[in-house]
């Protein structure tokens, strides 16, 4: 007979197991959601086949994550809110049930082995999550301020999305978004990550949470003072990055400009690189969102560092964001002069322009928030959010929308004859 232990507060618990009972179903113990291992009756969960827990942040922790993994026992998650889902998620559990779940619900998914999973059996079928980087060169064109409303539009569509400060040179996001960089985060999610020891729950824990509308950013602050950034190792970075993979559905990482590697001539071949994170970085991207300052000293920078980076990324798709775009410096028709001078001398021919909105950020940066949330429908918003839209996260069938209104309007021009 299947061993089943409810772990849920009373008197829901209580009423749950005699639900279950009415059902058929056989409840051994039922103790609280905070001490799951102290069932009466059994030495723990050792002998526990199914545990019903209700989810929560404290309840779900990593030591009873290991225990039942330890002892083959699967877990049945009640959440009652969007943060337990979350916690639900990240330690690899299958698709949580409400609280107030009745028992002949709760009864039909024990009867279903498949419906209920291990915590080890995390999203091994599912695709891992997209790597984004974001590059520009020196001369502060934007990198970190695109990458916040990259990740807050990414998140606007019901996807989790984590934000990476991996700047081992002047690392802003975290004073950018006005959260604390003294804890946890990227450099800590490197160490853990060279260990063995950085997984979905880990990362949940050393993460920031930042909520938008919509959605919520979770968010790897980085190093507090750039004389830590030995602590970035390529190795670090690489497996740190891949082990966001599975937490998230889209990692956007905010990088340095420089991409030199001259260090390699140094006598000591096994030491630090300063430009590591970077690389590493850039290497592990699955898209480049390269953005340039749109004025003449912003596209000089930009072509004389497009070698670079190309040689850096090989193959990996770069999308190009031409940033604070206006007519004061380049004249009139500043969008094709910038366009038809990419393509001349790089060959790029596509390019995501973001107008200059200077109200707007200003705004965001005093109320620590992306401009996304203060100012909604301004230009710069609306900039990133034909970038997210188009290039990094088009949707599924934009050709059969735009042929179907197309022909809508066709329609309605002809005459009543034809």
């Amino acid at each position: 007979m299947m061993r089943i232990v409810v772990a849920v507060d009373a008197p829901r618990g209580a009423r749950l197991a005699e639900e279950l009972a009415q059902e058929g179903v056989h409840v051994a113990a039922v103790v609280g959601a905070e001490s799951p291992a102290e069932a009466p009756d059994a030495s723990g969960l050792e002998d526990t086949d199914v545990l019903v827990l209700h989810v929560t942040r404290t309840s779900l922790t990593r030591e009873l994550v290991a225990a039942c993994d330890a002892h083959g026992t699967r877990i049945a998650a009640l959440c009652d809110d969007e943060a337990g889902r979350r916690v639900a998620d990240a330690r690899g559990l299958a698709a949580s049930l409400p609280v107030d779940v009745e028992g002949w619900v709760l009864a039909d998914a024990l009867a279903a082995p498949a419906a209920l999973a291990a915590p080890g059996e995390r999203r091994r079928d599912a695709a891992a999550g997209a790597v984004i980087a974001v590059w520009g060169p020196h001369g502060s064109p934007g990198r970190s301020t695109v990458a916040i409303e990259v990740a807050a539009e990414l998140s606007r569509g019901g996807r989790s999305v984590a934000l990476v400060d991996a700047d081992a040179h002047a690392p802003s996001i975290a004073l950018t978004l006005g959260v604390a960089d003294e804890g946890p985060g990227f450099a800590a999610a490197c160490r853990q990550a060279e260990i063995g020891g950085l997984d979905p729950g880990e990362l949940e824990r050393i993460s920031t949470p930042v909520h938008v509308s919509g959605g919520r950013i979770d968010l790897l602050v980085g190093i507090n003072r750039p004389s830590r950034w030995p602590e970035l190792s390529a190795t670090r970075v690489t497996a740190a990055l891949a082990a966001c993979r599975p937490w998230v559905d889209h990692v956007v990482v905010d990088v340095a400009a420089s991409l030199e590697a001259d260090e390699e001539i140094v006598s000591d071949l096994d030491g630090p690189r300063r430009n590591a994170a970077t690389l590493a970085s850039l290497a592990a991207a699955d898209t480049v969102i390269a953005v340039l300052s749109a004025d003449p000293v912003g596209v000089a920078r930009f072509l004389r560092a497009y070698t670079e980076l190309r040689a850096v990324v090989g193959a990996t798709r770069v999308v190009v964001v031409a940033n604070r775009l206006r007519p004061g410096t380049l004249g009139v028709d500043a969008r094709g002069q910038v366009r038809r001078t990419l393509e001349r001398y790089a060959g790029i021919e596509d390019v995501w322009f973001v107008p200059l909105d200077p109200r707007s950020a200003d705004a965001a940066i005093l109320a620590a928030r992306p401009v996304g949330e203060t100012a909604p429908r301004s230009p710069l918003a609306t900039g990133v959010r034909r970038l997210v839209g188009e290039a990094v996260a088009p949707a599924p069938h934009p050709v059969a929308v735009q042929a179907s209104r197309r022909s809508r309007a066709v329609r309605r021009r002809l005459p009543r004859s034809a």
